[in-house]
């Protein structure tokens, strides 16, 4: 297990067993080099602690167990956590300023704790073995290293996948494998066959009003959160993609830093090439700049590549360009600030304007007409892919008829139902029949303020495409090539902070981000300020088109064939219309080719096994 996990620590390995446990650590040594090794225990080996990340307050809760009579025996943060539990108990995650993944085991209790960080930066994967064991790791690979954990999929899981791009927590494509969600912990007791799961921390629900000097005080809330994240004994860089957020960590983190600040872009060939504004930020800061052409990457290797970096198919091709920052980064340095979670927490998605317009207009039509006639109008208004953007008024129709949760929904469903059931096979078909990926949207903003639809958006998607899609990519890419990724703008409670002012410091006049831009202004040229947002991945559609007999042949045969999940003749159907130009099938093309690239890899690994088992026999 540890072995399969080798790429997020390549600077040691630990052990530790002891009748009824054993750990396994894979290190990446960042804070104290010499002493920090794991798995860590108290000076009297009755608990023990095997942790991913960083704990920012370290030594802030250092100071606080001292007074209290601890005594420690090294710089690590991690050795906070061993004093901290015989402190606090299950209330020690909460005290927690950080990212990361933990699982403790204290002897004299027969208990196993594990917590993972609020918003999900680092990941936990868990599961139940056919003995009544129970199994942990980072990584799904982890799990999969175990010859006794079951291979089977999970249908519901796949059907998310193919709905929103990625499956959302706590599942994962397979059945056997779960994820711990954020914020939450776990506590195992010796000898029962269960866990008890609590949540230690959660977003805020309502809005609280905002002061006028609300740029001033994000700006010290983030100066903040930068200072406690360039914590480190190895060198430290940051990511820089040319836009706000990303800007104002780097701005911030290149006045703090003792020398100048290595920075990191990867840009693209076109009229959305960041480079240029890159460089301006870079070139204000002095940084060491370096950046890189991603305009040739292969994505179709990429998609068989992806699905092996993350254990199961996932569907952001930016992952393809976020993989090659990290790799250029981690020829520098070991650790790098990014600017992720901006978005989410200050509304920059443009999603979020379209949502709050269209609960607009759900208020001013009556509940009849809005599904009615505006339902019947969004169903017969043709889907303009190809028309100027004031012209593609389907979505937002659509919308509209829709109430509010099931609207917002179809923003960030990537392939509508009767879509992607089509592509499945009629077994597949079965096996997901009443499930629905937006009742899980509508019961998370229904949890939240009803008359504060932009906070019930943000509230989804911070513990949906944020943790699922967003957290998920970084870790993953970044820690493949052995690079932590840290992100200022997912301090807990810079987010909590921000999430709760009121919708018109984030949203207003059709501007997401405005409390960020304001924030920043001081920090980033007007230009850059002013600039739309844009998504950081090249163009596929046109790559697309002109591979669609090689696509045809990959998503019509081998493992998609020899899987029984899908309607093969409809797969077909799908590569035909975007080969031909008649439909933009892109996103459900990427998706699907991910999937396969997850089913080649099992079989070739079930061959291995195989292999395995006739040469041990």
């Amino acid at each position: 297990m540890a072995e399969a996990q080798r790429h997020r620590g390549p600077d040691g390995e630990g052990f530790h067993a002891e009748p009824h446990l054993g750990f396994g650590h894979r290190r990446l040594a960042i804070v104290d080099l010499a002493g920090g090794a794991q798995p860590m225990a108290t000076h009297d080996g009755a608990v023990v602690v095997t942790f991913n990340g960083e704990i920012y307050n370290h030594e802030a809760l250092r100071r606080m167990l001292e007074a209290r009579g601890h005594v420690f025996q090294s710089r690590s943060d991690t050795e906070v956590l061993l004093h901290g539990w015989r402190e606090w108990g299950a209330e020690m995650p909460a005290r927690l300023i950080g990212m990361f993944a933990f699982a403790l085991w204290d002897r004299r209790a027969g208990r196993l704790l594990l917590a993972r960080d609020p918003l999900g930066e680092k990941p936990l994967h868990y599961a139940w073995l056919p003995d009544g064991s129970f199994a942990f790791a980072s990584e799904i690979a982890g799990l999969k290293a175990l010859p006794e954990l079951p291979r089977g999929l999970d249908p519901v899981a796949l059907d998310d996948f193919l709905a929103l791009g990625y499956v959302p927590e706590p599942a994962t494509i397979h059945a056997a494998i779960r994820r711990l969600p954020p914020g939450h912990l776990m506590l195992l007791e010796l000898g029962e066959a269960h866990a008890t799961q609590q949540r230690y921390w959660a977003p805020p629900r309502v809005a609280v009003a905002g002061g006028a000097d609300a740029a001033e005080a994000l700006r010290c809330r983030l100066d903040a959160a930068v200072q406690a994240r360039m914590m480190a004994d190895v060198p430290l860089g940051a990511f820089l993609s040319g836009g706000i957020d990303s800007g104002a960590v780097t701005g911030l983190a290149a006045m703090a830093a003792g020398q100048p600040l290595a920075t990191f872009t990867i840009g693209f060939a076109d009229a959305a090439d960041e480079r240029p504004d890159a460089a301006m930020v870079a070139e204000r800061y002095g940084t060491r700049h370096v950046a890189e052409d991603g305009t040739t990457a292969d994505y179709l290797a990429m998609a068989r590549e992806i699905p092996r970096l993350f254990g199961e198919p996932f569907g952001d091709h930016s992952a393809v360009p976020t993989l090659a920052v990290a790799r250029l980064a981690r020829r520098h340095v070991t650790v790098a600030l990014s600017g992720d979670g901006g978005d989410e927490v200050f509304a920059g998605y443009r999603r979020y304007r379209f949502h709050m317009m269209a609960d607009a207009a759900r208020r001013l039509l009556p509940t009849r007409l809005r599904r009615g006639a505006v339902g019947a109008l969004a169903r017969a208004y043709p889907k303009l892919d190809r028309a100027p953007r004031w012209l593609r008024a389907k979505t937002t129709l659509t919308e509209i008829s829709l109430d509010s949760a099931l609207g917002y929904y179809g923003t960030v469903c990537r392939l509508a139902e009767e879509k992607r059931r089509a592509l499945f096979s009629p077994a597949q078909r079965a096996a997901v029949t009443g499930h629905d990926p937006s009742t899980r949207f509508a019961a998370l903003m229904a949890e939240c303020d009803p008359e504060d639809s932009l906070l019930q958006a943000q509230y989804a998607d911070l513990q949906t495409y944020l943790p699922g899609d967003i957290l998920t990519k970084v870790d993953r890419t970044s820690m493949a090539v052995s690079l932590e990724v840290r992100p200022p703008l997912l301090d807990p409670e810079l987010v909590g902070w921000g999430l709760a002012l009121p919708a018109a410091a984030k949203l207003r006049g059709g501007v997401g981000k405005r409390v960020l831009r304001e924030a920043a202004s001081a920090l980033l040229p007007a230009t850059l300020l002013q600039r739309r947002k844009r998504g950081f991945a090249t163009e596929l559609r046109g790559q697309f088109q002109a591979a669609a007999p090689q696509i045809r042949a990959r998503l019509t045969g081998g493992p998609m064939a020899a899987s029984g999940l899908f309607n093969l003749p409809a797969v077909g159907r799908l590569v035909d219309q975007h080969g031909n130009g008649d439909f933009d099938h892109t996103q459900a093309l990427w998706n699907l080719l991910v999937v396969e690239g997850f089913l080649l890899a099992e079989a070739t690994r079930s061959d291995e096994g195989s292999m395995a088992g006739r040469r041990v026999a």
